[in-house]
């Protein structure tokens, strides 16, 4: 040859002898072994189309596999079809059981469960939510009027019994107690009964006489009042500004974090936190990514639990970090920049209708004319740096990952969102009032 064969060809050259033999039989006479073996040949030497088509094949058929995998193992109990006998422990030692033997059934303390109820699970659950338990829609009532009023009916939420504290109200617990179980237990009828009572729009302005006679509110004379927890905060931030994606349902996300989060607790650096983007950043904080051993930071001085144990009532603190988390954070810095867009696009013309717009969202009223001057004073003073120092400003609407308004001008939605800022930390903001 005059040229350099190509690998192909070279192949083609060494099984030629055996396909010339098969090509000088009759077509009549060759076995449908020996077609096969000619057609075989010439597909895989000299149509291109043969080759694409099985490259396509051998794909989908690697998709058909991966498809039927199942998303995800969940993990089912179940009873064992011969339970295993259990004793009375002697002191409690594991180690040592007495010969007495106890099977499965309920405190004697409480209504005996049905006689014909399931001595598992299910009849547990049956008997937890049958008329006649006295406790189960009792500690969820007082669970829901502690989150909307700050203090449950009962102070002990974590023990109705006898060392718990007693109902302030036990009538008005007993009748809404009653009143869930008997509306199907509708948590949604319930929570909206509670805030649309006469009791819950008080407001938490009252006199001295009030404040002194009655210093934890237990008899509920005012509003209740108390700083919200902090996935509140996050997701008040977030509609304000018209970032939240309130999405319902599916895997949690990884918002904005400090760097070199989970490095301290990892195992040998991994697993390592990798931030999620886009609309993710805005869920609600229900649905943000927990790990137990390094929970996320801005929740925890908003004094959230680590989860590493069942907490049924939160403690509140006050402290400076928690101001340097709502004035400084990526989250809340984000959020009042897309607030200052709404303000300048939505309220209005003149800087006092933006600044009534604007605090009327966030602390449902409207700013007296004191409040009103102070929001303008940081208005001008911010305006002013900003138009100085053009840099700054847009160092400061750079900021998260969202895209801004760039028909604003710069220096303009820098001060704007300045004041935002503020309105997003007053304490009316904040506060349940």
């Amino acid at each position: 040859y005059d040229r350099a064969l190509t690998l192909q060809q070279v192949q083609r050259l060494a099984d030629a002898d055996p396909l010339a033999e098969l090509l000088a039989i009759a077509d009549d006479e060759r076995t449908d072994a020996q077609n096969a073996t000619i057609k075989t040949y010439y597909l895989k030497t000299e149509n291109e189309e043969y080759s694409q088509l099985l490259k396509t094949q051998q794909d989908l058929e690697s998709k058909i596999v991966d498809l039927k995998k199942p998303l995800t193992t969940v993990m089912v109990m179940g009873n064992q079809a011969t339970p295993r006998k259990t004793f009375i422990l002697n002191r409690g030692a594991y180690d040592s059981p007495t010969e007495k033997e106890v099977s499965p059934g309920t405190i004697a303390a409480l209504p005996p469960m049905k006689d014909d109820a399931p001595r598992n699970r299910l009849g547990m659950a049956q008997w937890l939510f049958s008329a006649e338990h006295p406790l189960t829609s009792r500690v969820t009532i007082n669970r829901y009027w502690q989150m909307l009023f700050g203090r449950g009916l009962v102070s002990t939420p974590e023990d109705f019994g006898a060392q718990g504290d007693f109902p302030s109200h036990p009538e008005l617990l007993d009748w809404l107690a009653v009143d869930f179980r008997e509306n199907g237990w509708d948590i949604k009828r319930m929570l909206k009964e509670m805030v649309v009572s006469r009791t819950y729009r008080q407001s938490s302005a009252s006199t001295a006489d009030s404040y002194q006679n009655d210093p934890d509110n237990r008899q509920v004379s005012r509003g209740p009042r108390f700083r919200l927890q902090g996935e509140f905060i996050r997701d008040t931030a977030l509609t304000l500004s018209g970032l939240l994606n309130d999405t319902m349902g599916g895997a949690g996300v990884k918002p904005y974090q400090p760097a070199g989060l989970w490095a301290e607790v990892g195992l040998g650096g991994n697993p390592r936190f990798t931030q999620d983007h886009g609309d993710k950043l805005y869920r609600r904080s229900i649905y943000t990514y927990w790990k137990r051993s390094a929970p996320p930071p801005s929740m925890q001085i908003f004094d959230a639990p680590t989860r590493e144990k069942c907490i049924i009532q939160r403690a509140r603190t006050n402290t400076p970090l928690q101001a340097l988390v709502t004035l400084n954070d990526i989250q809340f810095i984000e959020a009042s920049r897309h607030m200052a867009e709404r303000l300048m696009r939505d309220g209005g013309k003149t800087t006092e209708e933006r600044l009534r717009y604007g605090f009327r969202l966030a602390t449902a009223r409207y700013p007296t004319p004191e409040e009103t001057a102070v929001l303008e004073r940081i208005l001008d003073k911010a305006a002013t740096k900003y138009t100085a120092n053009p840099d700054a400003a847009q160092k400061l609407l750079a900021v998260g990952e969202a895209k801004r308004d760039e028909s604003l001008p710069a220096n303009e939605h820098a001060a704007w969102t300045i004041v935002t800022s503020s309105i997003l930390n007053l304490d009316e903001t904040l506060t349940r009032e």
